[in-house]
């Protein structure tokens, strides 16, 4: 009996170390993607070198190296560091912290449908950024690019306000606070549809090639707030995380476990809306990316929380950069049209692998 209690507990113990590792493994394999595509965007923005002198330009240029003015790798690090990083890390990041606000919205309403544009933050951020485009009303006191970012930014907390005040005066299942999101994003739509239709073509288009998502004119001075947003979210979402998981038993279990369920959830949407509205105030509406990223890390690694989140980052980076490349190879076309054209037939093989599995999508 001894001997079969032992031969179950190394079984057992084996089992976690494969899982554990596969995890590592899919994080590592996630990390190099990233590298890889950073080097490869690199090269198409200064394509007169090699894959690795393009990596020898980026590691000189972080440890401080310098070129005689003018030579073949002086061009190249003022190209590579100028043009391509930001444009790479603005993806990076985009990426991560969509994955991150994807993971946080299905945890919390229990719904593998939700994403971070669930609660109409998307609306509220594009009517925001045409509003100041269009007929040049800003809500912040700044003009030009600063306006439309700034009028973005307080746009898309405009859904998550009302949402979090109205769900602080009534108590709201997941599947309420997803229809009151609907409602709000075709409110926002109808007032945007309003404003586009009264503008001329050339406004029309600045207005339209904003909603569908870009990472083009990214520069240094957009990173630190992404930067700063991003990982100041990412810590509390993963503080988080043991909770989160115990949200996703069922909101009467979290209850009798102790977790305020009403609270809690409040608490996440506050984060998911600041988060998601730093994150498209830049880009614009990229699509998928929190949708797809935690389906396929929950295949891969399983439903932990403690987890999915930290891999989703990694998954949704190299998503976005994906789609980022393969925009800049399709003469610059927007990369939420390319997103969108990846994101939804993975989505759709998805749904059909989970539903002949269990019969069910979850």
């Amino acid at each position: 009996m001894r001997y079969g209690d032992d031969s179950e507990k190394e079984r057992v113990i084996g089992e976690y170390h494969h899982q554990i590792a596969r995890k590592i493994i899919v994080l590592i394999a996630c990390i190099i993607g990233i590298v890889v595509f950073v080097g490869l965007f690199s090269l198409s923005v200064y394509d007169n070198m090699t894959l690795s002198e393009v990596y020898e330009v980026i590691w000189n240029h972080i440890t401080g190296v310098t070129y005689e003015p003018r030579s073949r790798f002086w061009w190249a690090d003022r190209y590579i560091w100028n043009t391509a990083m930001p444009h790479a890390i603005a993806a990076i990041l985009a990426g991560a912290s969509l994955a991150v606000c994807g993971t946080l919205m299905q945890a919390v309403m229990g719904n593998p449908l939700a994403d971070p544009y669930s609660t109409g933050i998307s609306s509220g951020a594009c009517f925001g950024a045409v509003t100041a485009i269009v007929i040049g009303v800003s809500f912040a006191s700044f003009a030009n690019e600063v306006g439309i970012v700034a009028n973005a930014f307080i746009g898309a907390l405009i859904p998550a306000a009302l949402i979090i005040l109205i769900s602080a005066k009534i108590r709201m299942t997941p599947a309420t606070l997803i229809l009151l999101g609907t409602a709000i994003s075709y409110f926002f739509n109808s007032m945007i549809t309003y404003l586009m239709v009264t503008t001329d073509a050339d406004t029309l288009k600045s207005a339209y090639m904003w909603q569908i998502g870009s990472l083009d004119g990214m520069t240094w001075g957009y990173i630190p707030i992404m930067l700063g947003v991003t990982i100041v979210g990412t810590v509390f979402v993963l503080m988080m995380a043991n909770k989160l998981n115990v949200m996703s038993l069922g909101e009467k279990s979290a209850i009798s476990l102790g977790v305020d369920v009403q609270r809690f959830r409040t608490v996440c949407l506050l984060i998911m809306a600041f988060m998601t509205a730093a994150i498209v105030s830049f880009t614009g509406i990229i699509g998928f990316v929190g949708l797809v990223a935690p389906h396929l890390v929950r295949l891969l690694v399983g439903s932990d929380n403690r987890f999915v989140m930290p891999i989703s980052m990694a998954v949704g980076a190299i998503l976005l950069l994906i789609a980022d490349y393969t925009a800049y190879q399709l003469s610059n076309i927007p990369v939420g049209v390319v997103m969108s054209i990846i994101g939804s037939p993975v989505f759709l093989i998805l749904i059909m692998y989970h539903t002949r599995k269990a019969g069910v999508l979850y």
